[in-house]
């Protein structure tokens, strides 16, 4: 029983720090697919723009940032903490 616990709740190996790299690597893709679509809305709807499509950009954009730097963040203390 020991060993059933030990292997579903102990602790994983390095290898599965990959897991936030590759979360890390589609939220950074994410970003910058995101940025280039903003300005070029921006650019076309300039004279059309409104408060709340620009905070819209703006609330997603941060959120992306985010996410991306909380994986990359997950990423380096795996990496470190199991070296």
């Amino acid at each position: 029983m020991s060993n059933f616990l030990n292997t579903v709740f102990g602790p994983l190996d390095k290898g599965s720090c990959v897991y936030f790299l590759i979360v890390c690597g589609i939220f950074y893709i994410a970003l910058i697919l995101l940025l280039v679509s903003e300005i070029i809305y921006t650019l076309k709807h300039f004279k059309n723009l409104n408060f709340r499509v620009v905070s819209n950009g703006v609330l997603l954009l941060f959120n992306i940032f985010l996410a991306y730097f909380v994986n990359r963040l997950l990423y380096t203390m795996c990496t470190k903490s199991l070296a």
